[in-house]
């Protein structure tokens, strides 16, 4: 366990600690802000893109392996950025640390399941889900304080721990693959690669502002469109593959089928939380810096609340962790849609939607893919999992800055954007009561 959580927490704190060294790294290349913005989007893309190939990977050649390879390459991205000499180092070897970063969670998923008895797996996906929110509250101090010296130090830190699980990997994690490991499916990797990375190109390249023009440009447009296409094209080729990366038997489990769709409407939602401290700012005056200062009561519940909703897994079963968890978050976020904004309705908002969030996030969901998937494709689902909570989060910005734009920005145009995202959480909680009482729907 101490080995799967210092390894999630240091792909995770790279998505938190980059915040506070971004000025830096902006003055030291001379980047513009399109170019910084895509310094970061670049992290999140390669992890897009590599935990499908990566999950799968691990299925068939063994978890071992594949967590060391995904930590040594997380190590040589963060050394790529530490020794880059131009803009295009730089993106390339941050692109590498995501790459690295996007199979460790899912092995790590997959690792509880192969490992733990059934009655401890909730509580284990629990303590590893935690490690998200700690990430987003000491990923900035941490970053504070590499920063005294230089923002190389952030990512130079990175190498003696990566070592060190890298070790600690080798020896601990099991290795053994798949008896029979069939042929990869290099083809349906390639088309699932460039299916998502065109609809991520043209998600992030929207202007929410001008959501209608900017659909017709040639930065959005010809990607989400060929996403669209490859989407079919992909289907077919894995319903032939020998041994597909996305199986399609996954989906005869209705179980699975209500899973994913909850993942994608959490994901929307979850994204909502980047637009939380520009309500504050809107809607009660402060400045950017106290409304981060704000969201801290959220993120402290979320550290502690996703253990424990791990155990009541273990204890209580999925569906009723799920069905309450989905509530909450619609109660939190409807408080943001329509409360007046006061520094009271603005943190106990944040707080019951962190609950929520925290609670449905850690364990449950994941719990069930394990329970459903066979030993031998854990990785995969879990791995797939993470795509659909990936589709969310970028539609979940898109949607809450284009109803925001409509109703003119500021207080009114993001309540407004929450109340819609509230509405679409009570949706999604009518669709996860039909989940089954008990989590052993399997299939062949």
């Amino acid at each position: 366990m101490a080995l799967l959580f210092v390894g999630v927490l240091m792909g995770a704190l790279d998505l938190a600690i980059i915040g506070p060294a971004l000025p830096a790294i902006q003055a030291d290349f001379d980047l513009n802000n399109r170019q910084l913005s895509w310094l970061f989007n670049i992290y999140v893309l390669a992890q897009l893109v590599g935990t499908p190939l990566l999950a799968k990977m691990s299925d068939r050649y063994g978890r071992r392996g594949i967590y060391v390879l995904c930590v040594l390459g997380f190590a040589l991205g963060s050394f790529m950025l530490v020794i880059a000499t131009d803009t295009s180092m730089l993106m390339v070897g941050r692109g590498v640390q995501g790459l690295g970063a996007s199979g460790i969670f899912p092995v790590a998923a997959a690792v509880i399941g192969d490992t733990f008895p059934e009655e401890k797996r909730g509580g284990a996906l629990g303590l590893i889900g935690a490690v998200f929110g700690l990430a987003f509250l000491i990923g900035p101090v941490i970053g504070g304080i590499l920063l005294q010296w230089a923002w190389e130090w952030l990512f130079l830190i990175n190498l003696p721990i990566a070592a060190i699980l890298a070790i600690a990997a080798w020896r601990l994690l099991p290795g053994a693959g798949a008896e029979q490991p069939l042929p990869f499916d290099w083809s349906g990797g390639v088309l699932l690669t460039a299916m998502l990375l065109s609809l991520a190109v043209g998600v992030t390249n929207l202007d929410t502002v001008n959501l209608v023009v900017s659909l017709s440009s040639l930065e959005v447009w010809p990607w989400l469109t060929g996403a669209i296409i490859l989407l079919p094209v992909f289907w077919k080729v894995e319903q032939r593959a020998e041994d597909p990366v996305i199986r399609p038997s996954f989906f005869k489990s209705r179980q699975i089928r209500v899973v994913m769709t909850v993942a994608a409407g959490v994901g929307t939602i979850e994204s909502a939380q980047v637009f939380y401290p520009a309500l504050a700012v809107a809607a009660l005056g402060v400045t950017e810096s106290v409304a981060a200062w704000l969201m801290l009561p959220a993120v402290f519940v979320m550290i502690f609340v996703s253990p424990i909703a791990g155990r009541l897994v273990d204890k209580m079963g999925t569906k009723i962790i799920v069905n309450v968890s989905l509530f909450l978050l619609f109660a939190g976020v409807l408080v943001y849609g329509l409360a007046p904004i006061t520094l009271t309705t603005f943190i106990g908002g944040g707080m019951i939607a962190g609950v929520g969030l925290a609670a449905i996030l850690g364990a449950p969901l994941r719990y069930i893919i394990l329970e459903e998937a066979r030993p031998e494709d854990r990785a995969s689902a879990q791995g797939l999992l993470n795509i659909f909570l990936a589709i969310g989060q970028l539609m979940g910005a898109a949607i809450v800055g284009s109803v925001a734009a409509s109703k003119g920005g500021g207080q009114l145009g993001y309540q407004m954007a929450f109340l819609v995202l509230a509405i679409f959480c009570l949706l999604i909680t009518g669709v996860s009561l039909s989940l089954k009482k008990a989590d052993a729907e399997s299939f062949s």
